[in-house]
């Protein structure tokens, strides 16, 4: 059963269908995106894989076709495609049909504030558990990049990111076990906090955010080069 192959199939083919609509034409920032997607790809892959090695999370083979590089199996790396892709559409999307949603100056910079402080913390209390310590960490690193580099980007990233959880928490969702008989994708509670929303650990929601964040905040860095 090619399950984990189809939901990454199917999160990106209606936004890559819509991707040369006339009124958004996200295919004329591929030049920016595809670069950032490489960028953030690769250190997500590179953390992804090594957790894979030792045992951190796993892939249930039931789900997959099996061809695996590097301990990840094909729909894994598929995953650093498709997801970004769709979840970078989706906020360039809303942020051009939309551009009165954003946050002011002020309401962004608390919410910068109570992150900073947020992800701090669970990096000091929870060092010794791997995937909440790197995650906690990483997203922290790149919400500062993102502060110093790009700071415009997170009035409204903060609000579209709401909307990317939807799709976020029924892809995941699915890929840890909800709605179907066994996970596709497999967590070592000794190296998280134990915590799920539904099915889906809640370091998860972080992991999503820094990838997401990372590859905005290099397309717009990209682009202001130009």
């Amino acid at each position: 059963m090619k399950l984990y192959l189809y939901l990454d199939l199917f999160a990106i083919l209606i936004p890559f269908i819509f991707s040369f609509h006339p009124r958004i034409k996200f295919y004329e920032n591929y030049r920016y995106f595809i670069p950032a997607m490489l960028i953030s790809g690769a250190i997500y892959i590179a953390w992804d894989a090594q957790f894979a090695k030792y045992g951190i999370w796993g892939f249930n083979e039931y789900y997959l076709i099996g061809l695996y590089l590097f301990h990840l199996p094909l729909e894994e790396w598929l995953f650093f495609i498709c997801i970004p892709y769709a979840s970078v559409f989706t906020h360039y999307t809303l942020s051009k049909l939309y551009p009165q949603l954003k946050l002011t100056d002020l309401y962004t910079k608390w919410i910068n504030r109570f992150l900073i402080i947020l992800l701090a913390f669970v990096v000091i209390l929870h060092y010794d558990r791997a995937y909440t310590a790197v995650n906690a960490s990483l997203s922290l690193l790149i919400l500062l990049f993102a502060i110093y580099k790009t700071p415009d980007v997170l009035n409204s990233f903060y609000l579209t990111f709401l909307i990317v959880l939807i799709p976020f928490f029924i892809v995941n969702g699915i890929l840890t076990g909800s709605f179907i008989q066994d996970e596709i994708v497999w967590y070592n509670n000794d190296e998280n906090l134990g915590i799920r929303l539904f099915t889906i650990p809640v370091e998860d929601m972080f992991y999503a955010f820094g990838m997401l964040l990372l590859t905005v905040s290099l397309m717009e860095a990209f682009r202001k080069k130009v």
